[in-house]
Parts: structure tokens; C-alpha cells; sequence
């Protein structure tokens, strides 16, 4: 209304009731007419975090309780400002302010706090013209000492309010990881980034490169969930170009899987990755871990598959962390350790062009998405999958643009085989006419156990889509092999790295496998037994974090 009012576009009666309709809004929402100042509210805050309005002196609790569903962000707008945009919670849930998620109101209990409480930071970057109190390069901590810059974000506390271990993503830790630079990373040299991450490696053109597309699944295989997946990648979805079947990632997590239909997976030529041990809900747990716990959850996982799905050492390269969250530094200083070749966690948000996944030899080529989420800020010899956002709009000319979602189980929305069938055309349709980066659709295990109407929709999929020609349907190693070895399209046929196990044929290595009964972790207290099933020996006791070979050394109480 006040931009009407300026150009003069709009006669005065009509502009009186515009402005009395947004006070009539206003004092719907619970809110003062004179709408949030964004002056006050956005100064400092992140553009992810999710705030409730200040509530006045005057306000009595029921009157705050009344507006706890309704929740504000700020948002870039002209001239470098920013303006606040408000949300409301559907009927019956109200917002938590502390895990930034709208919720069921009996399990939220922070109504009379309007945002999250804010870490101690330290003096820095130094805003223009400021001079540092520290000499040389130390920073001065939140609490006023100085620090020496390379104990910035380090895992260890420094600072007395510890501000040096409170702001570590790549944008504020002070020793992060160099942005790309492609005038000095060059691909002829065996160096290879995008500053935006959008590059198709060594240059191609877009219509030389491949269409891949990653399909996984993450969580717990078992006898149910098998049988469908070896009904999607049958004998016959097979991959034109190459004339090998199409082929998926299945990232395993440890509780209730059954190894011997793991290890039909791995036969048959799908990638085994890892979801870790415990599989944890809260996301905390996963933000907060130190590198020796990773160490316990994902390469005891890995131990776990390699001995009771029989694969080999070397073969299980990948992880995702459960939950969409990411374990930053610590995490992926685990992963050098111990040898594994990438992470599949972090989110990029939709735009123009979807990323290719990258190394984080160079600083992340996107940002940080998600609340609170713990991403990598140094230099590490890793991969990242990127999971970009997908589309879930029924049509994408004309519908209103919708917060995209990275999983598709999180893509509420879709609710019948036509909407999923178009949503699955649709992505795939902008990969390919932009720079053909891999589409990833990520599942969990269970996904289509509950949705058995859309398994046809998505069978019938797959198999179409790999007979056209210019789509491959790979592993996560497989686009890495292709971005490290890019090949033109007309040339893929004869690509070797795509030829390992191109297209398995026999029966399974055994049909009657082990059942062995096992006490149960305590993070089970509903199971009266477990049951591992295997191939392979039988274990003494169930597999567990610090037991991966399940000796009988692990305490379940830990």
C-alpha cells in the first residue's frame, strides 16, 4: 500500500482500505497495527532463524499463547534492507521457538519466549573502519580476551563465554576453507571446482554430458522392503546408452536389517552405504558429535555390512547422516581418517541451476541450509553429494513458488499417482535442460511399503526413462568415477567405470539365512528379541556401537 501511495497509482478511498485491510490483518494475527519493525527485529539475526513477536509489558499469558502459532523471518529486500515475512502453524500446532519447527501445542512449552536464546559471539569480522583491540592477528572473544586466530573453531574453548567454538559454519569461521577459484584450480591439472557449483566438470557442453540420476534409499533393509526394490531395478530397466541396468545407492542403518538382503543388493550391483549404528532421531545428538563417536556409529557400521553381508574391505565408501543433519568439522575429520570417500547430508537450496556435487578441498559452493545444521568449514580431502531441492509444485510456470524439499518423503503435498508421476517429470525435466547435474531422489527405506499406489507409477518410471538414451541411472561412485573421468555422451558406452557388474545375472548367494537371536540394545526396550539375519556365522551377542563383530565386549547400557 505505502508503494501504491508513492507512485500515485492508486486513488485515495482505495489506498484507506487497502491500509485498513492490512490493520484489520494485523490485529487478527495478534500483532500491533503498526506492523514489526524490521529495523529492530532483523538487526544481527540470520535469515534461517524463525522468530515470535516481542510480546508488550501489558500482555498477559493466555493473550501470548493466543499468537504462538504465527512466526516471522527476515528476508532480503531492496537496497541491501531486509523486510520480515510471517508464517503461521497449521490448526492445533503452535511453534517452537527452540527447535524451529511448528509442532503439536501439548509438546510445546516456550510460547512466553519469542526467539532462540543467542550464543556469545566474538568480535568478528570487524565491521568497516573498526580497529581490533588484539594485536596481530588474534581475535578478540566475545567476553573481551584475545585469542590467537588458529584456536578459532578448533573443538576446543578458548574464550571464557566460549564465542570461539560458537560460530563455525563457512561463513564465520575465521580459518575456513579458501573459496574456489577456477583461474587457479584447473581441471588439466588434476583440479576441478565451480565457485557457485553449478559447472559441468571440464567444461562440457551441456549436450555432451550424461543425464545421471541417483536414486536412494536410506534406513533399514529388510525382507519387505527388498522385494520392492528388486521390483523397481528389474532385468529389464536397463540403461540405453550402455545397456547396463539401472542401478541405486542404498544407505544402511543398522537396527532390524537383514544382511543377507544386503548382500543380494550388493550382488546384484547396487552401492552399500552407511546410516550408522543407532540411527538417532534428536538432532543434537548428530550436531554435537565428536569425531571418535562418528568414528563408532559409521565406521562400526560399515564393519557391521562388510562381515555379515560378506563385502569386501574398500567397497563401502559413503555415509549420510540421519535426520538431515551434518556433524561439521568432526565429521568429515573423521571421514579422512578413516577412509571413506563422501558424505550424502547436506541440502542446496533450489535455484536456477542445480549444483554437481563437489569436493570440500575448496569452501562450500553454497549455503548452509538448514536450522542450526553443523556444516564443514576446512579443507577436507571428501566428496559432497549435495542433495538440491526439489520442486514439488504441480505446475512449475504457473503455481506460486513452495519451499522445496530434498527427501521426497518430506514433500507433503503429492497425494495421488498423477501429482508424483509429474513431480518426478518435472525435476528431471530441469536437470536436463539446464547443466545436467545428477537428479538425486532420495527415499526412505520404507517410502514406498506405505505409498504402494505410487511403486507402479515409479517402476514403470525408471524403466521409461532408461530407455530413452541419454539418462543413467548410477551410483553415487559412479558419478563420482564420471566427474573424475568425464566422458562425452557419444563416447559412455565404452565408459569401464560404469561396466562393473553391468548387469548381473544368477540366483542369490544364499535362501535360508541365518535368524540369530540376540538380547536387545537398550534403545529397543519394546523388542523382546533381535534378530540379525545373516549369511554368514552367526555373531554371540547383537552388533552394536564399540562391538561391531558382536563379541559380547559392548555394554548396551553405555
Amino acid at each position: 500500500a505505502q508503494q501504491c501511495a508513492m507512485t500515485g497509482r492508486v486513488t485515495t478511498p482505495l489506498l484507506t482500505l487497502l491500509l485498513l485491510a492490512v490493520a484489520a490483518q494485523a490485529q487478527r494475527l495478534g500483532q500491533p497495527q503498526n506492523l514489526l519493525d524490521s529495523d529492530y527485529y532483523c538487526q544481527g539475526r540470520d535469515e534461517n532463524e524463525f522468530f515470535r513477536r516481542e510480546p508488550g509489558p501489558e500482555e498477559t499469558e493466555q493473550e501470548i499463547r493466543s499468537t504462538c502459532g504465527t512466526y516471522y523471518r527476515c528476508i532480503p529486500a531492496s537496497a541491501g534492507k531486509k523486510t520480515i515475512s510471517q508464517q503461521r502453524c497449521q490448526t492445533s500446532m503452535v511453534f517452537d521457538v527452540k527447535e524451529q519447527i511448528c509442532n503439536i501445542r501439548n509438546r510445546v512449552d516456550n510460547c512466553l519466549i519469542w526467539e532462540k536464546p543467542r550464543k556469545a559471539a566474538p568480535r568478528w569480522p570487524l565491521p568497516e573502519g573498526e580497529v581490533s583491540n588484539c594485536p596481530g592477528d588474534d581475535i578478540q572473544c566475545g567476553s573481551g580476551e584475545c585469542v590467537a586466530k588458529n584456536r578459532f573453531c578448533d573443538s576446543y574453548v578458548d574464550c571464557e563465554d566460549e564465542s570461539d567454538e560458537n560460530y563455525c559454519n563457512p561463513e564465520t569461521d575465521p580459518n575456513a576453507a579458501e573459496p574456489c577459484d577456477d583461474t587457479k584450480c584447473r581441471f588439466e591439472n588434476g583440479c576441478f571446482c565451480s565457485p557457485d557449483g553449478t559447472r559441468i566438470p571440464n567444461n562440457l557442453n551441456r549436450e555432451q554430458a550424461p543425464q545421471m540420476i541417483t536414486v536412494t534409499f536410506s534406513g533399514a533393509v529388510n525382507i519387505r522392503n527388498s522385494e520392492i526394490f528388486n521390483s523397481i531395478f528389474t532385468d529389464v530397466a536397463k540403461n540405453k546408452g550402455n545397456d547396463c541396468s539401472a542401478k541405486a545407492t542404498f544407505f544402511v542403518s543398522h537396527a532390524f536389517t537383514n544382511y543377507s538382503a544386503v548382500q543380494e543388493l550388493h550382488r546384484r550391483g547396487h552401492e552399500i552405504g552407511v546410516n550408522s549404528i543407532s540411527n538417532k532421531e534428536g538432532k543434537d545428538y548428530w550436531d554435537n558429535l565428536p569425531a571418535q563417536e562418528y568414528e563408532a556409529e559409521f565406521d562400526g557400521a560399515r564393519l557391521i555390512s562388510e562381515r555379515f553381508a560378506n563385502i569386501t574391505q574398500g567397497e563401502i565408501m559413503g555415509m549420510r547422516v540421519p535426520g538431515g543433519r551434518a556433524g561439521g568439522n568432526e565429521q568429515f575429520r573423521m571421514m579422512v581418517d578413516w577412509g571413506f570417500l563422501y558424505d550424502s547430508s547436506l541440502a542446496a537450496p533450489r535455484s536456477r541451476y542445480p549444483l554437481w556435487p563437489y569436493t570440500l578441498m575448496h569452501r562450500m559452493p553454497h549455503k548452509c541450509l538448514g536450522t542450526d545444521q553443523n556444516c564443514p568449514s576446512r579443507n577436507f580431502t571428501v566428496w559432497e553429494m549435495v542433495l538440491n531441492e526439489l520442486d514439488r509444485r504441480d505446475d512449475v510456470q504457473f503455481d506460486e513458488p513452495l519451499t522445496g524439499c530434498h527427501l521426497v518423503d518430506q514433500c507433503a503435498n503429492i497425494v495421488t499417482k498423477e501429482q508424483f508421476k509429474t513431480f518426478l517429470d518435472n525435476n528431471l525435466a530441469h536437470h536436463y535442460s539446464t547443466n545436467r547435474a545428477p537428479l538425486g531422489l532420495h527415499f526412505s527405506a520404507a517410502y514406498f511399503e506405505i505409498r504402494k499406489d505410487f511403486l507402479k507409477v515409479f517402476k514403470d518410471w525408471v524403466k521409461d526413462v532408461a530407455s530413452r538414451g541419454d539418462y543413467y541411472f548410477v551410483t553415487m561412485q559412479q558419478v563420482i568415477a564420471w566427474m573424475e573421468a568425464p566422458t562425452e555422451l557419444a563416447a559412455i558406452n565404452n565408459f569401464q567405470e560404469w561396466k562393473y557388474k553391468c548387469d548381473v545375472k544368477g540366483l542369490p548367494y544364499c535362501t535360508l539365512p541365518n535368524p540369530c537371536a540376540s538380547r536387545v540394545p537398550r534403545l529397543f526396550p519394546q523388542e523382546e528379541q533381535m534378530y540379525l539375519h545373516t549369511c554368514e556365522e552367526c555373531p554371540r551377542t547383537y552388533p552394536w556401537l564399540y562391538d561391531p563383530e558382536g563379541l559380547g565386549i559392548s555394554n548396551f547400557d553405555i
